[in-house]
């Protein structure tokens, strides 16, 4: 396929995938259910889940799906020893039913998007429970961790990558650690330093432009390139 890639970068309101993919060259476009931040006309406010994936992608790019409850961190609230017990504690003011629902909401939107007919996929997702293994596709391999000083931002967060018909990706600006515990180093973990409030959830998920830059260049490319090839 030598023309520009139709792109579709899901669940992500910020437009930090889409413009990075859309400077390569090609037609992209996001969606989420809440509207983008940056005002774009390219971006459609809907559920990932209804048809969407269906239109016709060459590409699609899940950047912020629900994993709270999927991830090895969340599991203590969703079970306690063995599969599927009452957990011992609850987030303040939530129910096991609510976490069972959101753990529902979480395994529907990433099956839909990994199992969508679209040829190359890459679902942003940690590496996840064992409760959510057990309900994965058999063809899910293991996630691509990377972190963002890999490509120039001067921060810890080990990302996770599912990846179907795209390669690993390669580091591209690589900053040098600072010493453990200095004020820099302190800097740097400051997504897992927030403190609990409304915000943290959406500020804790922020797309990394340096990145996403480098998933652009590396799973698409320019398309001016593409159409010459």
């Amino acid at each position: 396929m030598n023309a520009p890639l139709r792109v579709l970068i899901a669940c992500e309101i910020s437009g930090v995938g889409r413009r990075a993919f859309a400077a390569q060259g090609h037609d992209v476009w996001s969606c989420d259910i809440l509207p983008a931040e940056d005002g774009s006309n390219r971006h459609i406010m809907c559920d990932v889940r209804d048809g969407i994936l269906n239109e016709g992608w060459d590409f699609l790019a899940v950047m912020h799906p629900p994993c709270t409850r999927l991830c090895r961190s969340g599991r203590r609230w969703m079970s306690g020893p063995g599969i599927w017990t009452p957990p011992k504690q609850l987030p303040a003011g939530r129910t096991w039913d609510d976490m069972k629902a959101e753990f529902e909401e979480g395994i529907s939107i990433f099956n839909a998007c990994w199992n969508a007919p679209i040829e190359r996929v890459a679902v942003e997702n940690p590496e996840m429970n064992d409760l959510a293994k057990a309900r994965m596709p058999e063809d899910l391999p293991p996630p691509h961790i990377v972190q963002p000083f890999w490509f120039g931002e001067p921060q810890y967060k080990a990302t996770g990558w599912y990846l179907r018909g795209v390669p690993k990706l390669v580091e591209t600006n690589r900053l040098s650690e600072p010493e453990r515990g200095s004020d820099e180093w302190r800097a740097w973990n400051k997504v897992h330093r927030m403190p609990p409030g409304p915000e943290r959830a959406k500020l804790r998920s922020r797309s990394f432009p340096g990145m996403l830059d480098a998933a652009a260049m590396q799973w698409a490319g320019p398309a001016e390139e593409r159409a010459a090839a």
